[in-house]
Order: C-alpha cells, then structure tokens, then sequence
C-alpha cells in the first residue's frame, strides 16, 4: 500500500431493511478494484438509535478516516452513527433516507406517493427474550420484484425476496438522533424508480442535506443493477474528502 492509499479514507457501506452486506457486492467488488478500503458490515436492524450506536463503534475501530455509505434504512443509520464518530468525514445516501432530528421515518413514509412499500409489508412475531414479543417486517416475496428490483432479472430478485432480512417494526416509528449530514458534507444517488423508499422522499431528504446528487434510472436495489454507476459516485466523493 503506498503511501496515498494509506492516508485514504476507509469506505463503509451500510445495508438497509429487508437486505444484508451482499446487496453491496458490487460495489465492493469495484471498490476493492480501484485500490480502495472498504468494509461492508451487518447493520442489526433492530432500531435507530442502537444501529447508530452498533455502527458508530464498528467506524471506531478503524484507524484513520471514514466515508460513510447507506443504502435506504441504511441512510437513517449513518446519519446516525456520524454524530457519534468523529473520524467520518462524509456521507453518501444511496435511495437513502437523511432524517431530521427527531423524524421518523413512519411518518415520512406516509407522505411518499412513489412508494408501494406499506401494503407489501408482512408482520411477523418473534421473542424479545423478556417473555414479550416484538414485530418483524418482511417484504412479501411475491412483491419483491416490483417494488425492491424492478429493473433486476426476476430470477435475481427472488433470491434477494427469499433471502430478505427482517427490520424491527419499531425501528420505523422511533424518532432519529443528531442529524451529522449538517455538519459533513453529503453526496446522494437517486433511483427515479424507487418504489421501497420512495424517490420523493429521499430526493426531498438529499435535497435537506444539500447534498451532490447523482440521478439514475433504475429500482431501489440501484447499487445492485448499476454498481458502476453508483461507485463512480462513492469514488467522487472519496475524492473530495481525500
């Protein structure tokens, strides 16, 4: 490693609900290409404050600068983990959700009209560990396809539908922490095809933040149909925080 590569920000993509690390193969695999660092950790997805905090200390552990990556929830949670990490020095929204302080993500939901998420939602019961019962969300296999990887081929998007992982139901309707996309410069990567998050909303959001965005069109999963496209982005804004 010379000496630039060094001193280079590590690059740490961030999964969001209903997905796990592989979504961003791709990407990783174009990063680690082009000489870059880069991890791609389990984000739990059992609430905002506690995946921040699980995310914050995964950053903390890395020696030297971090640029951030989430993908849908996943944006949620590195606007989170940010506030709590001093060595990030960016974020990048990918149909990522940039919360304000305080929102929750329920209730911008609520105002999508491009999203179709809600009724395809599945609610499934699991143990707490404490004789109560939490709720898990799923996304109905069947619909997975049309609102998650539209531009996908649908053999590709029943594995990603089966092997889907569930978000807490909660973690939609707890309100955010700090938001750091006011203090760290943003870039975003917007699909006009999202039909999970929603494109409204997180162009809305990536706008907030005033972030550097790149438009595509393409589904949810982008960062799976157009890796490229998505890591010439991340590579931009490396760049800049390099």
């Amino acid at each position: 490693m010379d000496s630039a590569q060094a001193h280079q920000p590590t690059v740490v993509l961030v999964h969001g609900a209903f997905a796990d690390a592989g979504s961003w193969s791709g990407v990783t695999e174009l990063l680690l290409a082009a000489g870059v660092k880069v991890r791609a950790p389990a984000n739990p997805l059992r609430g905002i404050a506690s995946d921040a905090a699980y995310t914050a200390s995964v950053v903390a552990a890395f020696d030297g600068p971090v640029l951030l990556v989430g993908h849908s929830y996943g944006g949620a949670t590195i606007t989170g983990a940010a506030a709590q990490a001093p060595n990030v020095v960016g974020l990048v929204f990918v149909n990522g959700f940039a919360p304000e302080e305080g929102e929750k993500l329920s209730d911008v939901e609520g105002t999508s009209r491009d999203s179709a998420l809600a009724p395809a939602l599945v609610q499934v019961p699991f143990p707490l560990g404490n004789g109560q019962l939490g709720v898990d969300l799923y996304v109905d296999p069947d619909q997975f396809h049309a609102i998650f990887g539209g531009d996908l081929p649908d053999a590709q998007s029943a594995v990603l539908g089966a092997s889907q992982r569930p978000v807490a139901a909660s973690a939609f309707d707890e309100p955010n922490g700090i938001a750091a996309w006011k203090t760290l410069p943003s870039w975003a990567v917007i699909a006009t095809g999202d039909k999970a998050a929603g494109t409204d909303v997180t162009s809305m959001m990536a706008n907030r933040a005033g972030a550097d965005i790149l438009e595509l069109d393409g589904s949810h999963l982008i960062m799976v149909s157009q890796p490229q496209a998505v890591t010439d982005h991340i590579l931009k804004a490396l760049r800049a925080v390099s």
